[in-house]
């Protein structure tokens, strides 16, 4: 058998069909979306949907945050979509806004890398809702991200995703689901539930979080065959072979996004094996964030 040939730049775009357009970080992406669309040179993007910083209480947060964007530069990744989290859930209200504070700072520092999810505790329905449009407003965050804290079917949701819909941002949702408990996540949601938000919202745009992360990754496919606005990220350290092809066969192409939620070469090997047209391809690697990332500039 031949060896594998080392993961470049070049491999990693290659096969990437038409452009997809340039996106901007740290502004508001209404303006982002027109400056895409006159980029020079209209260079086709690699976007991880899936990815997370360090908190500032780490001494070392600064190099670890480094070596990130370093994989990234080395795996051919252009722009990563971030999040910072608290060490432990449920999230108190000074804990989520501590860490959509730090994203702030970590933007600054890596300017043309970085796009911020923002990531609040819907259990604080009114301080949630005033940093997500703090946050989407003011400084150009992309969306908002929810952890465990409540499945996302839980009423006490319902708000962030109504505003979410009035601010046109999607929802990235951690999710997965097993036969047995997760002891530590008695709220975790799954793929079912999020299809069957994304039924009472059809408005909204969801992202069932790392289909790669653990659990029962067919199941989870399988349920949200019928969720037409919830889209699926590709990230986590699960390599199995049909992972990718039966999400692409059972959801279709333009409901797929590349992440890596930190599994850097488990992410970009997923998607090297992964067998559809470049075009296609390039829909996944970044086309289709793109897409989510417009709506904040359509009226």
């Amino acid at each position: 058998m031949e060896p594998a040939s080392p993961i470049t730049r070049r491999s990693l775009l290659q096969g990437s069909a038409a452009a997809a357009g340039a996106v901007l970080t740290g502004v508001y992406p209404s303006r982002a979306a027109a400056e895409a669309n006159s980029a020079p040179g209209n260079k086709p993007l690699v976007i991880d949907c899936h990815a997370h910083l360090h908190q500032q209480s780490l001494p070392d947060y600064q190099e670890r945050d480094h070596l990130l964007i370093e994989a990234a530069d080395k795996l051919g990744i252009d722009k990563l979509c971030c999040s910072i989290l608290t060490r432990s859930r449920p999230a108190s209200v000074e804990g989520f806004q501590e860490c959509n504070a730090w994203l702030v700072e970590a933007i600054k520092r890596f300017p043309d890398r970085i796009l911020g999810w923002c990531y609040v505790n819907p259990e604080h329905s009114k301080e949630a809702l005033e940093e997500i449009r703090r946050y989407v407003e003011q400084h150009g965050f992309i969306g908002v991200k929810l952890y465990n804290e409540r499945v996302c079917i839980d009423p006490v949701v319902f708000p962030v995703v109504e505003l979410a819909i009035e601010l046109r941002v999607p929802i990235l949702h951690h999710a997965g689901h097993s036969h047995r408990p997760y002891p530590n996540q008695p709220n975790i949601s799954d793929g079912g539930d999020l299809t069957e938000l994304g039924r009472r919202y059809p408005e909204a745009r969801l992202i069932c979080a790392h289909i790669g992360g653990g659990g029962d990754w067919e199941w989870s496919i399988k349920a949200m065959r019928h969720g037409a606005n919830v889209l699926l990220d590709t990230s986590g350290s699960v390599i199995d072979s049909p992972m990718l092809e039966l999400a692409v066969e059972t959801l279709g192409v333009d409901r797929i996004l590349f992440g890596c939620d930190m599994s850097m070469t488990a992410g970009v090997g997923k998607m090297r094996a992964l067998d559809i047209s470049p075009a296609d391809k390039q829909k996944v690697l970044g086309g289709n964030m793109l897409q989510l990332l417009a709506m904040r500039s359509r009226t």
